[in-house]
């Protein structure tokens, strides 16, 4: 689980263009952001996701409340996310199938979620201009539902995870 800032001040990536050639790229200069709440089951590409205008303690206990639900009856959900302050908050609150384990502090590479904001941006939300926020919003919403589960399989693969030990 992770949340990611997308918005006017987008990604620059690179471009196919003729050898000698100097393609240009649309960056905008505007500060108005779309938040993503996701989580991402890497075994089976199950997702959920969010979106919001911020983030905080309250747009997270909304995002864990819909995960909640989410889940069948008897699962119980292991949620790795960062130490970020909303998600270590008094006021969060967390679903009683929900379990949270932190990662160590400076260790995003351990979050397979992280893998999936580098796809987007590169494929779907770089070099790109948006007319307004309802724009931004659009776009950010396309990009998620052309995610099937076996491409957030492939990109969110966490060998780590999938080990399994045998008793």
């Amino acid at each position: 689980m992770d949340e990611a800032r997308f918005g006017q001040q987008g990604t620059l990536t690179r471009v196919w263009a003729s050898r000698g050639s100097r393609p240009t790229a649309v960056k905008q200069t505007r500060y108005e952001w779309v938040y993503m709440f996701a989580a991402v089951e890497p075994k089976t590409g199950a997702s959920v996701a969010l979106q919001a205008p911020t983030v905080n303690t309250e747009t997270m206990s909304v995002f864990l409340k819909m995960l909640s639900r989410k889940l069948r009856k008897k699962d119980q959900a292991v949620l790795i996310m960062d130490q970020a302050g909303w998600h270590k908050a008094k006021r969060l609150v967390i679903p009683a199938n929900i379990t949270v384990l932190y990662l160590p502090p400076y260790s995003p590479e351990l979050n397979p979620i992280e893998r999936l904001w580098s796809y987007l941006r590169s494929h779907f939300l770089s070099n790109r201009a948006y007319e307004d926020y309802d724009h931004m919003l659009d776009e950010q919403a396309k990009a998620w539902q052309t995610l099937t589960p076996t491409l957030l399989k492939s990109v969110c693969a966490c060998p780590y995870l999938s080990h399994v030990v045998e008793v």
